[in-house]
């Protein structure tokens, strides 16, 4: 799905423990300090207060009061999205380390209490690709990957199987439900980073060489949230902890 074009940055298992995916957050378990190198994953995550304009802009789920207010509940409906995303990879079997790069200061101070997640501050944010590039640095010479943060309905599972094909290659890219933009970029080690996202990303991921992972159409992985319409089909397939019960706030009655 066409997002605002950013220009292309570039950038230089024994499994781990897995989390419970939904539960109450806690500090990083002692066990995984020792445990060795798999996946990092950059979930980059905009401002909340300006994130997902598009979002706003389309309206509410059709089963949510239209009347509700919008305005600091935009921000927190953006800022749960962003969280449940981080969560479901911090979870998945194959990653060791999540890399938050934002901006907003209450997403990264809630981001930082999930297991397995680190915050790389965003100080001046220059666009989508650039911020990916900055958490590119900070994993390392590791297998990278790098997920957008508007999955509310990822499950571990759904990133797992995604990352075991994308294994096989050295650099794989998954495509949005609309088949245009991109929801995952791969690279394994040694391999340069790039990305490219942006209107259509996923036609300039192929360009840069990346290799299409075979990921059904229905999968979570591959429902980002742009729209009003699109949050309802993720909701349809079961949301996020956070998603969910702020959805299920707003659905109440005045």
């Amino acid at each position: 799905m066409s997002r605002a074009r950013d220009d292309a940055q570039t950038g230089r298992a024994t499994p781990p423990v897995r989390h419970s995916y939904g539960a109450t957050p806690h500090a990083r378990p002692a066990s995984e300090e020792s445990r060795p190198a798999g996946w990092v994953v950059i979930v980059p995550l905009k401002a909340a207060a300006v994130g997902k304009s598009r979002l706003r802009e389309s309206g509410r789920p059709g089963d949510v009061r239209q009347d509700a207010p919008h305005g600091d509940d935009d921000e927190q409906l953006v800022r749960a999205i962003g969280l449940d995303t981080v969560q479901a990879a911090s979870a998945a079997t194959s990653v060791t380390r999540v890399i938050v790069v934002t901006a907003d200061a209450a997403t990264a101070a809630a981001a930082s209490t999930l297991a397995g997640v680190v915050v790389v501050p965003e100080p001046e944010p220059r666009g989508l690709n650039a911020a990916i590039a900055l958490g590119a640095a900070a994993a390392g010479d590791v297998p990278r990957a790098a997920l957008l943060g508007d999955l509310p309905a990822l499950r571990p599972e759904d990133l797992d199987a995604a990352l075991a094909s994308a294994a096989s290659v050295e650099r794989a890219v998954v495509a949005d439900a609309d088949g245009t933009g991109s929801t995952l970029v791969t690279a394994r080690t040694g391999v340069a980073w790039a990305t490219a996202f942006g209107a259509d990303s996923f036609a300039r991921h192929l360009a840069l060489g990346c290799v299409a992972l075979d990921v059904p159409a229905g999968s979570r992985l591959r429902r980002d949230v742009d729209i009003a319409d699109q949050l309802a089909a993720a909701a349809s397939l079961g949301l996020g902890p956070r998603t969910s019960a702020l959805l299920g706030t707003l659905r109440q009655g005045p």
